[in-house]
């Protein structure tokens, strides 16, 4: 087969390993009742079933980003595929609280080592062609958009007609046709000398990034100022703050400073982690919105955000083909948050007699087309002309961008959104145990967690115009190296 065509087929196997990542981010939300009921675990248990995921993912990420550079990433990939669908069988044929609880840290690690793969090869493959590329990292950026969606419908589709357990089954069938297609058309490029794996910034990042986010995880139940969210979200700053220090004096660093100092790149973890944060006002409070006051099920509820992820797609792939190799991403990243801010914004509009059609609807096809005018272009920017042996950890650190953001979204988000109910209670006593009255505190609840996220998509828009350099992007890593190699194939 032409080369061509191989590394667009290459694409498709990428696409289906970022997307088992992201949608089993909320996949398993929609399980999580039915699995609890039929488990007899706790509510507090609940809690963990998510977290244990999204604390393994993010603390080991820039070791599997850096384990990509250094063992070669088609190996880690396979290697990451294999062992989500291993985890992904003892979590769905689990008989108690404890083995869905390991299995879902196992996938969380799995993960790491296979997102920041996946992202890299892809940057590598498609280093050559900045047209080419820009269309492969539209469909890449539509994906990353859309999977929590598709999560959501997928989760309420199996749930409801089969078992909650095919929630984790099915990525069983994903990783067998992706590792198929791994081993078929997944090439690595040729691998610098191997250097010693920096073992105490290795440990520094992922306490750090353990710490932030266990600590960003509690500030739902235990509030702000609670013992379990303070002590390990300061502990993991501190932490940080010390491997930057330890990552500016070795000489093989985790993560070398020139990858987060680009400008460009600064810019697009920016924008990702601005999007991941302000994705959750959209998932979490349009499907309560959705639940509660619309009384959708939530197979209804799944297939409410379809619309939006088609147009997450098409502004992902018109930017990334189109656009961004004519004007960079200054311009567009920027578009993208505005347009997600007037989303936002649109929000703030529902109350008790909205209907989907003429309330959530509008706003989600305008949040939609804005997040895919960030994610595919910022993803491409984010790995755009790094050395090939640092795209593992660039990549990986797209993906601690979404995953911190979308940590400290759902946190900040739940507060204020508790918070403004609350006030509102306090401020209408006399009616407190009115359902009207409940009902329009939830809603002002909403409303605040939606003019927030409105301004942090403008704030988001702002420090894009003025990070991002002017023009188009520097070719991506690897690109001089890929020619080569493909010349010598003919």
């Amino acid at each position: 087969m032409h080369r061509t065509a191989d590394r667009w087929i290459a694409l498709v196997v990428l696409s289906l390993a970022q997307l088992m990542v992201i949608l089993d981010s909320t996949i398993v939300n929609i399980a999580l009742p039915t699995a609890q009921h039929e488990l007899a675990f706790s509510d507090g248990n609940r809690q963990w079933v998510v977290t244990g995921y999204a604390l393994a993912f993010g603390s080991l990420l820039l070791l599997g980003g850096r384990l990509a550079d250094l063992y070669g990433r088609k190996r880690l990939f396979i290697a990451g595929m294999a062992g989500f669908a291993i985890a992904s069988a003892a979590g769905g044929a689990a008989d108690g609280f404890g083995v869905l609880l390991i299995a879902r840290i196992a996938q969380g690690a799995f993960a790491a080592m296979l997102a920041p793969a996946a992202l890299s090869m892809l940057s590598v493959t498609f280093a050559d062609d900045a047209r080419e590329r820009g269309r492969a990292f539209g469909v890449f950026g539509a994906i990353s958009g859309a999977g929590g969606a598709v999560g959501l419908l997928l989760g309420g589709v199996l749930t409801q007609n089969l078992s909650w357990r095919w929630c984790l089954y099915v990525n069983v069938v994903i990783a067998a046709v992706a590792i198929a297609g791994a081993l078929a058309f997944l090439a690595d490029r040729d691998r610098p000398a191997r250097t010693r794996l920096d073992v105490p910034g290795t440990v520094l990042a992922l306490l750090g990034l353990f710490g932030i986010v266990d600590g960003l995880g509690n500030a739902t139940s235990d509030g702000w100022t609670g013992f379990r969210t303070l002590a390990p979200t300061a502990a993991g700053v501190v932490l940080i703050v010390v491997f930057v220090l330890v990552e500016r004096r070795v000489r093989a660093p985790l993560l070398p400073p020139p990858v987060v100092l680009d400008r460009n790149r600064g810019a697009a973890y920016l924008a990702i982690g601005i999007s991941g944060a302000g994705g959750f006002a959209v998932f979490l409070f349009v499907t309560y919105y959705l639940a509660e006051t619309l009384e959708f099920t939530p197979l209804e509820s799944g297939l409410a955000f379809l619309p939006m992820v088609g147009l997450v797609m098409v502004g992902a792939m018109v930017s990334g083909a189109v656009l961004l190799p004519r004007v960079g991403p200054r311009p567009i990243v920027p578009a993208g948050s505005l347009l997600t801010a007037a989303g936002m914004a649109l929000l703030t509009g529902l109350d008790a007699d909205s209907t989907y059609a003429t309330g959530v609807l509008p706003a989600l096809l305008v949040i939609g087309l804005g997040l895919g005018l960030i994610f595919g272009p910022g993803q491409n920017a984010a790995t755009s002309g790094v050395r090939s042996h640092e795209a593992g950890v660039a990549s990986a650190m797209v993906n601690i961008a979404q995953q911190v953001g979308g940590s400290l979204g759902l946190a900040v988000f739940s507060s204020l959104g508790t918070t403004a109910t609350a006030g509102y209670l306090t401020t209408h006593a006399s009616t407190a145990a009115d359902p009207a009255t409940i009902a329009e505190a939830t809603l002002t609840g909403y409303h605040f967690v939606f003019w927030i996220a409105a301004g942090l998509f403008f704030g988001g828009a702002v420090l894009s115009a003025g990070l991002f350099r002017g023009g188009p992007l520097a070719a991506g890593p690897g690109a001089e190296q890929f020619v080569t190699q493909q010349s010598g194939k003919a």
